[in-house]
């Protein structure tokens, strides 16, 4: 792995640097705080989403015929990376760019590219994707949502539940039961958030305004068009998906951000002399530094063209465990920060303590780097 950057990768991340400085408001680190999928911060990463587009920096990894610029994923990685530092100002229209998008340009119909790209590309729309249900979690191959194909059109009920973005989505990218087959009884449904026979309800958060929910679908109907894939090609898909969306979240970089600035801080309040504040710091630091680095070994890969799998749950648990370590330094050497006195710290524990939580639970990352990278037995010997 070379860990330096090129001139054209350092000249990247400095525009993106210069954009931030230039783009967002004086009390952004404040506003931040109202969480990811808010409807003020919603409403501002829609005009902030625009000016990226503006300047071809929303969607700069997309194929050029698609929108994009045909930036290889080393700049989706410095893009990634200066979006979090900041608290990740595109709200939920992360998403869109890093999964929903190239997902669309992989398996999607024309009809559908045509439909759905356009407004990612512009900034201008929000997603959400229907996966957990009650008594499933992250255990994606025991959910039972239903669809039934009638004649046109499918008819859906069931239930999702820790939806994000739910409340203000356009779009819902529905995970649903096709047939009672385990895995290849699984398809997706691209389903408008306004259709008939839908309910949607918050459920109440520690990370901010409006962003979890349940999700209702009764009786619900969507024409046979709105099939993603083929009936049971949704494990694939989904495969596919979740590789770019773990990498495309370095919460990493956001933590190790968190870190320097707590670290800023205590130096002149003395605690910084304590050897125990100074080793639980360098624990910090190194658990940051091995996320990235599991985080660029993965890239590395995409970067030629090679085929990711199970292997980047290694590096979203790095990730979690260095999330995880950084919320708790800040709480034990810095409380006052969840009191609103360092509203960055502030902002970096909301999104920290659902790092295991959010793309998947940490445990279900650790059962499949167990079984898929490991190879160890499913049952005792």
């Amino acid at each position: 792995m070379d860990f330096n950057w090129t001139p054209e990768e350092q000249a990247f991340r400095q525009r993106l640097k210069d954009f931030l400085t230039a783009t967002l408001p004086e009390d952004w680190e404040r506003f931040s705080q109202h969480g990811p999928a808010s409807p003020s911060l919603t409403r501002y990463a829609e005009t902030f989403c625009g000016k990226l587009a503006e300047q071809d920096l929303l969607t700069p990894h997309w194929p050029r015929e698609i929108g994009g610029q045909g930036l290889d994923p080393w700049h989706q990685t410095i893009l990634a990376e200066e979006m979090w530092i900041a608290g990740e100002p595109r709200g939920g229209q992360y998403m869109n760019v890093n999964w929903i998008g190239p997902t669309l340009i992989k398996y999607g119909t024309p009809e559908q590219q045509a439909r759905y790209l356009p407004p990612i590309a512009e900034g201008r729309a929000l997603w959400c994707q229907g996966f957990s249900e009650p008594g499933s979690g992250s255990d994606l191959a025991s959910l039972r949502t239903r669809a039934v194909l009638e004649g046109d059109h499918y008819r859906v009920n069931g239930q999702k539940i820790w939806t994000s973005y739910a409340g203000l989505a356009d779009t819902c990218f529905l995970l649903c039961r096709t047939s009672d087959d385990r895995k290849r009884g699984i398809s997706i449904l691209l389903v408008p958030m306004d259709t008939p026979g839908i309910t949607v309800r918050q459920i109440p958060s520690l990370i901010g305004e409006g962003d979890i929910h349940e999700v209702f679908f009764d009786d619900m109907k969507v024409p046979r068009g709105a099939l993603f894939g083929e009936e049971g090609q949704a494990w694939e898909i989904i495969a596919y998906s979740l590789v770019n969306e773990r990498l495309g979240i370095p919460r990493y970089s956001l933590a190790r951000a968190a870190l320097d600035r707590a670290v800023e801080l205590l130096k002149p309040k003395g605690q910084w002399r304590s050897d125990a504040v100074r080793i639980d710091a360098a624990r910090c630091a190194a658990l940051c530094e091995a996320a990235r680095t599991a985080s660029y070994a993965i890239v590395t890969r995409r970067a030629a063209g090679e085929q990711i799998g199970a292997e980047s749950s290694s590096a979203r648990f790095a990730t979690v465990m260095a999330e995880r370590r950084v919320a708790e330094f800040v709480v034990e050497y810095l409380p006052e920060a969840l009191a609103d006195a360092h509203p960055y710290l502030k902002m970096h524990h909301q999104r920290g303590i659902v790092a295991g939580i959010a793309a998947g639970a940490a445990e279900i990352q650790l059962n499949i780097i167990a079984t898929d990278v490991l190879k160890l037995p499913r049952e005792p010997r």
